[in-house]
C-alpha cells in the first residue's frame, strides 16, 4: 500500500487535553489576566464569563447554577460525590475504567452500599433495570472504551434520586437532556481543546436542596465543599473559585467558547454546529471501518457508539489470536508509525482499554482531518502486519 497524498491540516486526536480549536495560535492569549489577583475585580469577572458562555454554548436552563472547581472533571465528580451522597440509596452504573473509579471511591472512600451494574469494555448496563429512585452516577460517555449512552436516553422526570452525571466527553459533542440531570460535570480539557485542570460544576434545582438539606456524616475536604452554614456557596457559581484558578488557562477556555458560540457549520450555528461536527466524525470513522474488514468498533451496538472518544479494535484472525502483550506491542508499534510521519498523534488505546486505537472526534477536530488520518492508519496497519 502505497503512502497517502493527503495529510491532516491537525494531525492531533489526543482523547485529552484534545486538539485546540481550529486558527487557534498563542496570540489569543494577549490580554489574559496575569500578575494579578483571580478575585480581583477583573479577574472575577473573566471567570464568570467563562461560567456564563458555558451555560449559553451548552443550553443550560436558566435556574441551573454552573461552578467552576479544582482537579478537572475528576473533582467536579468528586465534589459531587462526597457533598450530596448518602441522603438515599445509590446505584453506580460502569462501563469502562472511569465510572468503575467512581464505583471505587464510593464503595471504599465513602464506604456506601452501593448496587453496582457493571458491563464489559465495549458493553453498556441494562438502563431499563436502573433505579432512578436511588441516586444514580454514571458517566455519560466512556472516554476510554468509547461507548455512550443513546441519545434517546434520559433520566425520568419523576425520578426520586439525583441524576449525578461524568459527562466530561460529552458536553459541546453530545446532545444532553438538561431537566433530566441533576450534577453534570465536564473539563476544560476535552471537546473545546482547552488546558487541563479545571472543572465545570453544574447543580439542578433539586441538588440544591440536597446541599441545604443534608449533612454527610463524614467530613469533606475543603477543595470539596458547596456549602457553608447549611446554604449552597454561591459565589463558587459567581466566578469566586475555591482555589486560585490559572487565567491563562480561562482565557484560553473563554476564547474556545467564543469559537464555538460563533461557529457555523453546514446551515447549523453554535451547540449545534459542534453537534454536527462531531457527528461527521463519528460517520467518517463508521465509512473507513466499513471498507476495512480487519478493524471494527470496540461498542458492540451503533446506537452506542461515541461520536468523541471513538475506540477502534483489530478484528483480523492473525491479530485475534496473539497474546494480549503482543496485540498491545503491534497496537503500540502502529501508533509509534503514525506519530513518526506527522500524521495522528496519541491515537493508541487507553492503558485499561483493550489493545486498539482511539481518535478523538469531538468538535474541534476537522471530520476531512480525521478521514486522512484514517487512510494513514489503514497504511500503518498494512506496513507493519506480518506479511
Amino acid at each position: 500500500m502505497n503512502k497517502p497524498q493527503n495529510k491532516p491540516r491537525s494531525p492531533y486526536f489526543s482523547s485529552g487535553p484534545t486538539a485546540k480549536r481550529p486558527g487557534w495560535s498563542l496570540d489569543v492569549l494577549a490580554d489574559a489576566w496575569l500578575g494579578r489577583s483571580h478575585r480581583a475585580k477583573n479577574g472575577k469577572a473573566r471567570l464568570q464569563q467563562a461560567i456564563t458562555l458555558s451555560a449559553e454554548v451548552a443550553r443550560i436552563p436558566k435556574d441551573y447554577l454552573v461552578g467552576i472547581v479544582p482537579a478537572s472533571d475528576t473533582g467536579a465528580v468528586e465534589c459531587a460525590l462526597w457533598s450530596l451522597l448518602g441522603a438515599r440509596p445509590v446505584t453506580m452504573l460502569s462501563w469502562e475504567s472511569f465510572g468503575q473509579g467512581w464505583v471505587t471511591d464510593v464503595t471504599k472512600q465513602l464506604k456506601l452500599s452501593a448496587t453496582v451494574m457493571k458491563a464489559d469494555y465495549g458493553q453498556i448496563v441494562d438502563l431499563a433495570k436502573v433505579n432512578w429512585n436511588d441516586d444514580v452516577v454514571f458517566t455519560w460517555n466512556g472516554t476510554t472504551s468509547g461507548v455512550k449512552v443513546p441519545d434517546s436516553f434520559a433520566p425520568p422526570a419523576d425520578r426520586q434520586g439525583l441524576a449525578i452525571c461524568d459527562a466530561t466527553s460529552a458536553v459541546y459533542a453530545m446532545p444532553l437532556p438538561w431537566e433530566r440531570l441533576d450534577v453534570v460535570t465536564w473539563s476544560w480539557q476535552k471537546s473545546l481543546g482547552s488546558e487541563a485542570a479545571h472543572g465545570m460544576l453544574v447543580l439542578s434545582p433539586r441538588a440544591v436542596a440536597r446541599l441545604e438539606s443534608y449533612t454527610p456524616t463524614w467530613p469533606i475536604p475543603k477543595i470539596f465543599r458547596l456549602t457553608k452554614g447549611g446554604k449552597v456557596m454561591t459565589e463558587i457559581f459567581e466566578g469566586s473559585t475555591i482555589n486560585t484558578p490559572s487565567m491563562l488557562a480561562t482565557e484560553d477556555y473563554i476564547d474556545a467558547l467564543k469559537w464555538a458560540k460563533a461557529l457555523g457549520y453546514k446551515g447549523k450555528t453554535a451547540l449545534d454546529a459542534l453537534l454536527a461536527r462531531s457527528a461527521d466524525n463519528l460517520a467518517a470513522v463508521a465509512g473507513f471501518v466499513a471498507k476495512h474488514p480487519w478493524v471494527d468498533f470496540l461498542p458492540v451496538k451503533p446506537e452506542i457508539r461515541s461520536c468523541t472518544s471513538i475506540c477502534l479494535k483489530l478484528t483480523a484472525d492473525w491479530f485475534t489470536t496473539l497474546p494480549a502483550d503482543q496485540q498491545a506491542a503491534f497496537c503500540k508499534k502502529v501508533a509509534s508509525c503514525l506519530e513518526a510521519e506527522g500524521a495522528a498523534y496519541d491515537v493508541g488505546a487507553y492503558r485499561d482499554a483493550p489493545p486498539g486505537f482511539r481518535f478523538w472526534g469531538g468538535p474541534t477536530v476537522d471530520p476531512t482531518d480525521m478521514a486522512f488520518g484514517l487512510e494513514w492508519l489503514a497504511w500503518a496497519y498494512e506496513e507493519n502486519r506480518p506479511k
